[in-house]
């Protein structure tokens, strides 16, 4: 019985002696998201991993149709018309005048070296207001 004492109590020295010193340190915190006083740039990798796990759709989103031939062509028509105003308005040459389309209409209006732009979505009734001055006539 003693020789098993012995035996174990030898045992437990050896392995205590061949064991590694434990050391203990500071637990310090570090936050990664931004919102938390983490890295900055450590905002738009979360984001990017939030949104690839993200399963839910909007119920009330509209898919978008895909358009024929004619509106592909009378969208162009339209945005190039509006690139026509603001490139006049650019290049100083202001006239009154406007565009008119099935869904809104734009009217420049050029009172005393003032830039009116008014814009009306005709679907939702809303009206936009844009004034400039300080222009002058050339």
């Amino acid at each position: 019985m003693k020789t098993v004492k012995n035996i174990s109590a030898a045992t437990a020295l050896l392995v205590l002696a061949l064991s590694p010193i434990a050391q203990a340190g500071e637990l310090i915190y570090r936050p990664l998201n931004p919102s938390f006083g983490g890295d900055p740039f450590m905002g738009s990798y979360l984001l990017g991993k939030a949104q690839s796990q993200d399963t839910n759709t909007d119920p009330n989103a509209r898919r978008a149709q895909p358009l024929n031939p004619t509106q592909r062509l009378i969208q162009n028509l339209e945005s190039r018309l509006i690139s026509q105003l603001i490139s006049d308005v650019g290049r100083g040459d202001i006239s009154d005048g406007g565009f008119d389309s099935d869904d809104f209409s734009v009217v420049v209006n050029d009172v005393g070296g003032e830039l009116t732009v008014r814009v009306v979505d005709k679907l939702t009734g809303d009206v936009t207001n844009i004034s400039v001055g300080g222009l002058f006539n050339p």
